[in-house]
């Protein structure tokens, strides 16, 4: 079992950056090197359903992004700090919601949050315009 844990959300302006950590105990990441699936990064806004933002596989040798945030976000992974990251650019009032980790081990889907099996708290961010 893992356990998830998101910090890095906060209050910025349109425009600035801010970076998620999610980070992992109960299991290693490393453990999970030749394991199918990965960590994705969810949001979920007030009165809208949960939303695919990023990805990025055990092994860290791909990663995918939604439209809305392509070119602006960027998720990677430290092994050695069991930590996965969204560092987030250019943010717009938009990119407002609670951001939640998760975990998967299943080949497909990983934009679905029925794919995933253990989910953090999540972390707010809010970006005012």
């Amino acid at each position: 079992q893992v356990q998830l844990v998101e910090s890095g959300g906060g209050l910025v302006q349109a425009g600035g950056s801010l970076r998620l950590s999610c980070a992992a105990s109960g299991r290693t990441f490393s453990s999970y090197a030749f394991s199918t699936g990965g960590v994705g990064w969810f949001r979920q806004a007030p009165d809208k359903e949960r939303e695919f933002v990023a990805f990025i596989t055990w092994g860290g040798s791909w990663t995918n992004y939604a439209d809305s945030v392509k070119g602006r976000f960027t998720i990677s992974k430290d092994n050695a700090k069991n930590t996965v990251y969204l560092q987030m650019n250019s943010l717009k009032p938009e990119d407002t919601a609670v951001y939640y980790c998760a975990t998967t081990q299943r080949t497909f889907g990983q934009h679905a949050p029925d794919r995933y099996d253990y989910w953090g708290q999540g972390t707010q961010v809010t970006v005012s315009s």
